[in-house]
Protein backbone atom coordinates (compact mmCIF):
# COMPACT_ATOMS: atom_id res chain seq x y z
CA UNK A 1 0.00 0.00 0.00
CA UNK A 2 1.07 3.20 -0.41
CA UNK A 3 -0.49 7.24 -0.64
CA UNK A 4 0.86 7.88 -4.36
CA UNK A 5 0.78 6.15 -7.57
CA UNK A 6 1.78 5.88 -10.90
CA UNK A 7 -0.31 4.39 -13.78
CA UNK A 8 0.81 3.96 -16.79
CA UNK A 9 -1.31 3.47 -20.11
CA UNK A 10 0.91 1.37 -22.98
CA UNK A 11 0.14 1.08 -26.42
CA UNK A 12 -0.26 2.19 -30.56
CA UNK A 13 -1.04 5.73 -30.94
CA UNK A 14 -3.90 3.58 -33.58
CA UNK A 15 -4.91 1.45 -31.00
CA UNK A 16 -8.51 1.90 -29.88
CA UNK A 17 -9.37 2.18 -26.35
CA UNK A 18 -10.11 -1.45 -25.53
CA UNK A 19 -11.46 -4.64 -27.38
CA UNK A 20 -15.31 -3.62 -27.44
CA UNK A 21 -16.97 -1.25 -29.08
CA UNK A 22 -18.15 2.02 -27.64
CA UNK A 23 -21.81 1.92 -27.16
CA UNK A 24 -24.71 3.97 -25.13
CA UNK A 25 -24.38 1.70 -22.18
CA UNK A 26 -20.57 3.65 -21.34
CA UNK A 27 -19.64 0.39 -19.21
CA UNK A 28 -16.25 2.72 -18.86
CA UNK A 29 -17.72 5.46 -17.42
CA UNK A 30 -16.39 7.56 -19.64
CA UNK A 31 -17.98 10.23 -21.55
CA UNK A 32 -15.22 12.86 -22.96
CA UNK A 33 -13.84 10.15 -25.60
CA UNK A 34 -17.34 8.92 -27.07
CA UNK A 35 -17.77 7.22 -29.77
CA UNK A 36 -14.30 7.61 -30.69
CA UNK A 37 -12.91 4.42 -29.07
CA UNK A 38 -9.48 6.40 -29.81
CA UNK A 39 -7.20 5.40 -27.02
CA UNK A 40 -5.80 8.89 -27.00
CA UNK A 41 -9.04 10.12 -25.82
CA UNK A 42 -9.51 7.52 -23.58
CA UNK A 43 -6.43 8.50 -22.08
CA UNK A 44 -7.86 12.35 -21.69
CA UNK A 45 -11.02 11.76 -20.15
CA UNK A 46 -9.78 9.30 -17.82
CA UNK A 47 -6.97 11.55 -16.86
CA UNK A 48 -9.57 14.25 -15.58
CA UNK A 49 -11.78 11.75 -14.16
CA UNK A 50 -8.42 10.10 -12.22
CA UNK A 51 -7.76 13.98 -11.24
CA UNK A 52 -10.98 14.67 -10.05
CA UNK A 53 -11.24 11.57 -7.51
CA UNK A 54 -7.69 11.24 -6.81
CA UNK A 55 -5.98 14.61 -7.01
CA UNK A 56 -2.28 14.34 -6.76
CA UNK A 57 -2.32 10.72 -5.26
CA UNK A 58 -2.32 9.26 -8.99
CA UNK A 59 0.70 10.40 -11.49
CA UNK A 60 -0.63 9.06 -15.03
CA UNK A 61 1.91 8.64 -18.03
CA UNK A 62 0.73 7.57 -21.29
CA UNK A 63 3.52 5.51 -23.43
CA UNK A 64 2.86 5.12 -27.15
CA UNK A 65 5.10 1.85 -28.67
CA UNK A 66 5.14 3.23 -32.01
CA UNK A 67 8.60 3.86 -32.68
CA UNK A 68 10.27 2.18 -29.65
CA UNK A 69 9.66 -0.46 -27.18
CA UNK A 70 11.12 -0.03 -24.34
CA UNK A 71 12.66 -2.78 -22.36
CA UNK A 72 10.46 -2.77 -18.99
CA UNK A 73 7.37 -2.97 -21.63
CA UNK A 74 9.14 -5.91 -23.52
CA UNK A 75 9.57 -7.93 -20.26
CA UNK A 76 6.28 -7.73 -19.97
CA UNK A 77 4.88 -8.81 -22.98
CA UNK A 78 7.41 -11.85 -23.12
CA UNK A 79 6.09 -12.76 -19.68
CA UNK A 80 2.54 -12.16 -19.47
CA UNK A 81 1.36 -11.95 -23.43
CA UNK A 82 -1.30 -8.78 -22.04
CA UNK A 83 -3.83 -7.11 -24.33
CA UNK A 84 -3.15 -3.75 -25.39
CA UNK A 85 -3.78 -1.41 -24.01
CA UNK A 86 -1.45 -2.44 -21.38
CA UNK A 87 -1.78 -0.64 -18.11
CA UNK A 88 0.40 -0.82 -15.02
CA UNK A 89 -0.13 1.04 -11.27
CA UNK A 90 3.85 1.25 -9.92
CA UNK A 91 5.00 -0.86 -12.46
CA UNK A 92 3.14 -3.78 -12.10
CA UNK A 93 0.56 -5.20 -14.85
CA UNK A 94 -3.05 -4.53 -14.00
CA UNK A 95 -4.54 -7.29 -15.63
CA UNK A 96 -7.40 -4.81 -17.35
CA UNK A 97 -7.14 -4.48 -20.92
CA UNK A 98 -8.96 -1.52 -21.94
CA UNK A 99 -9.67 2.10 -20.20
CA UNK A 100 -12.25 1.42 -17.96
CA UNK A 101 -12.52 3.89 -15.03
CA UNK A 102 -14.82 1.19 -12.61
CA UNK A 103 -11.97 -1.08 -13.15
CA UNK A 104 -9.19 1.01 -12.93
CA UNK A 105 -10.52 2.55 -9.80
CA UNK A 106 -10.69 -1.04 -8.05
CA UNK A 107 -7.02 -1.53 -9.19
CA UNK A 108 -5.71 1.73 -8.10
CA UNK A 109 -8.03 1.40 -4.59
CA UNK A 110 -6.06 -1.41 -3.74
CA UNK A 111 -2.81 -0.19 -3.92
CA UNK A 112 -3.26 3.24 -2.47
CA UNK A 113 -3.44 3.39 1.41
Amino acid sequence: MTDHVLMEIVGFTDSPCGPFPCDDTRTCELERCAPSENLEKAYSALQTEIAKEYGDRVEMKLTWLDDEVPNYIMDIVEEHQPPLPIILINGKLAPIGRISLPLIREALNAELD
